[in-house]
């Protein structure tokens, strides 16, 4: 191509919780996905990591806007805002005389409507993609695991995100049956909240529950290893004075089971839509866990013992859709024909 210079491929993972961006299959962009908006001349201050360290500590002059909700665009201008923010990034890193053309492949639920996906092309034009291609997560995830998904053999991922949990079977490069389920870690963390906030009097804002998951989140309560506990300090709902207590993995098992409920059920779910053959592989490969929910600890045992299906966390569960956005956008330059891909 003679002016492919003047192109910059790149491939998104456009998270509730993290905005993943791949260029030349480098990851340069791993950022929380929200901005950082000055009330007064409605421009954006700061995006990312810098925005996240602002949240919750504001002014009335600025406000910070996550436009990820439930997987989908809940705030298109802010989506807007946040996407060129990113793009603008990775060019400050390497600078160039020319603007360059962007070709994006971008990753979606599976469960958005027209308007969502609409939503979310336009955000990415309206940022600079002269091409841009949708592709749904729980695909991307698969080519992220490594699963050959064009073959005719029945696959299962569960990608538990930041929004949504996407459950999908897929065979011969495209989607059999699938789920989408608006329950995922911003439903853990908010879990979390109520359960501290009913058990304890003690309130905490959205990043120090988001922490107490990371260090002893737990899908069953009698762990092999369980973390250490964890301290936590915060103001008392009726007295406003500090507390501190301590908790434990145990609890936060307690606290999330309702919710897992849900994943299992839906789980449940696309098994039953499942055509027999299809099902025949999926038990005898096992299913396949990607996003940040996968790591909590204990939940692929849980789901295995309750649904007598093996179930394997991948390698890096966090950038599993990101590889596989990354691996479609390759294909895609190389003139490959792919299935999976919305133009």
């Amino acid at each position: 191509m003679a002016f492919s210079f003047l192109t910059q491929e790149l491939a998104i993972d456009l998270g509730t919780a993290n905005v993943v961006i791949f260029l030349k299959d480098k990851i340069v962009i791993d950022e929380p996905s929200i901005i950082a908006i000055d009330q007064n001349t409605k421009k954006p201050i700061a995006v990312g990591e810098k925005a996240r360290r602002m949240h919750g500590k504001t002014h009335p002059n600025i406000m910070t806007i996550r436009p990820m909700k439930d997987g989908v665009i809940a705030d298109f201008q802010a989506a807007e805002q946040m996407i060129r923010g990113m793009i603008k990034m990775i060019n400050n890193k390497r600078p160039s005389l020319f603007t360059p053309n962007l070709k994006i492949v971008i990753a979606i639920p599976s469960g958005a409507t027209e308007v969502e996906n609409r939503a979310v092309r336009e955000a990415a034009e309206h940022s600079g993609g002269r091409e841009v291609y949708i592709i749904y997560e729980p695909m991307a995830a698969a080519i992220g695991i490594g699963l050959d998904v064009e073959e005719p053999t029945g696959h299962m991922v569960v990608d538990i995100g930041g929004g949504t949990t996407e459950c999908a079977v897929i065979s011969l490069g495209g989607i059999v049956c699938n789920e989408s389920l608006r329950v995922a870690g911003d439903v853990f963390t908010s879990d979390i909240q109520q359960y501290l906030r009913q058990q304890y009097n003690i309130k905490v804002g959205e990043i120090l529950a988001e922490k107490i998951k990371i260090a002893v989140g737990a899908a069953i309560s009698d762990l092999e290893t369980p973390p250490e506990p964890f301290l936590v300090k915060g103001p008392n709902i009726m007295t406003a004075y500090p507390v501190e207590i301590s908790i434990t993995s145990m609890e936060i098992a307690h606290c999330l089971d309702k919710s897992i409920a849900k994943i299992e059920t839906m789980i449940v779910k696309v098994l039953e839509q499942t055509p027999p053959e299809l099902y025949a592989d999926i038990v005898k490969e096992g299913i396949h866990l990607s996003g940040g929910g996968a790591l909590i600890r204990g939940l692929d045992k849980r789901l295995s013992d309750k649904l007598k299906i093996p179930f394997h966390v991948a390698d890096d569960p966090l950038r599993a859709v990101a590889r596989g956005t990354n691996t479609a956008l390759k294909y895609l330059s190389k003139r490959h024909f792919l299935p999976y891909l919305m133009r």
